[in-house]
């Protein structure tokens, strides 16, 4: 799915076998040896946005600053805070510990933050997740939640052998079994559409679907009104927003500045902002600059 982004890693992977090592993220070129914060981001509206808003507190803080053009995938940006391209990222705390550790099971959020903590490895830290999660939801109509009385993925359960699901390709193989295992859920179908896009909107607006899988950030969740279904069983992992970054390289001012701004970093909050991006086509730096103004 997009925040996973295990599909364009492949792609990387591809490129990278075909053609030698990928391009430095930097203009330079060269590994960073100054004192300069360097961000990265993967190249969605919100993690640009969330590397800006990094960018906007730490300048605020008194930091050199510079925000890097955004790479391919996780696995691009993993590799740059090694080698020292970049100095910090945002990242999502779920998938973060999926890519460093495939085989964990926890899906809360503070058991995922004691488990990343010693996943990072001796290179890389993080810092305390924000409130602010962008992570996997089921949704409906308000029409077919009143209709069948949906709030919440255990009322979903007695009603998914009515119901097609819209959702990307690999929806199926990672949650079908799971979904059926925690809420007794089997869906009449699944249909393969893409990762929270137009695709998978269409299919919900027209009715062809009845539920579609999105994530909790979507500004199509506001503009249409989609009731979200809760999720008491935490089926779909925690993905807090948290700032992951080269160890040593932070000073204990940038760590404090970046704490607190990440307190503030809610869902809601972090929805809105990403609609004035996607929906109202603001530049992410504005919005960034708003953003921590606002939450000063």
């Amino acid at each position: 799915m997009k925040r996973n982004l295990a599909a364009v890693a492949v792609l990387v992977v591809a490129a990278v076998s075909a053609c030698g090592a990928p391009a430095d993220p930097l203009k330079n070129g060269a590994p960073v040896t100054d004192k300069t914060i360097h961000i990265g981001s993967v190249d969605f509206p919100e993690n640009k946005l969330l590397a800006e808003i990094y960018a906007a507190v730490l300048d605020a803080a008194g930091a050199e600053v510079k925000v890097a053009s955004p790479v391919s995938a996780r696995e691009v940006v993993l590799k740059g805070l090694k080698d020292g391209s970049f100095t910090l990222v945002p990242d999502y705390s779920g998938n973060l510990l999926q890519a460093l550790d495939s085989g964990n099971t926890v899906t809360k959020s503070e058991d995922i933050f004691t488990a990343l903590k010693s996943k990072v490895g001796p290179d890389l830290e993080v810092l305390e997740p924000a409130p602010g999660e962008d992570k996997d939801v089921l949704v409906v109509t308000q029409q077919v939640s009143q209709q069948l009385g949906l709030k919440s993925m255990a009322d979903l359960g007695p009603k998914c052998s009515q119901l097609t699901l819209a959702a990307a390709g690999e929806w199926k193989t990672r949650w079908e079994a799971k979904i059926k295992q925690l809420y007794g859920c089997t869906f009449k179908e699944i249909r393969s559409t893409d990762a929270g896009g137009p695709v998978t909107l269409d299919a919900i607006k027209s009715g062809s679907a009845q539920v579609a899988n999105l994530f909790t950030t979507a500004s199509a969740i506001g503009t249409n009104n989609f009731v979200q279904l809760a999720d008491p069983k935490n089926m779909y992992p925690a993905q807090n927003i948290i700032p992951l970054f080269k160890s040593g390289k932070l000073t204990d001012a940038a760590k404090l500045a970046l704490n607190q701004i990440s307190k503030k970093i809610t869902t809601e909050k972090l929805a809105a902002a990403v609609k004035r991006i996607e929906v109202d086509k603001e530049n992410p730096v504005d919005v960034a600059s708003d953003f921590v103004k606002q939450n000063a």
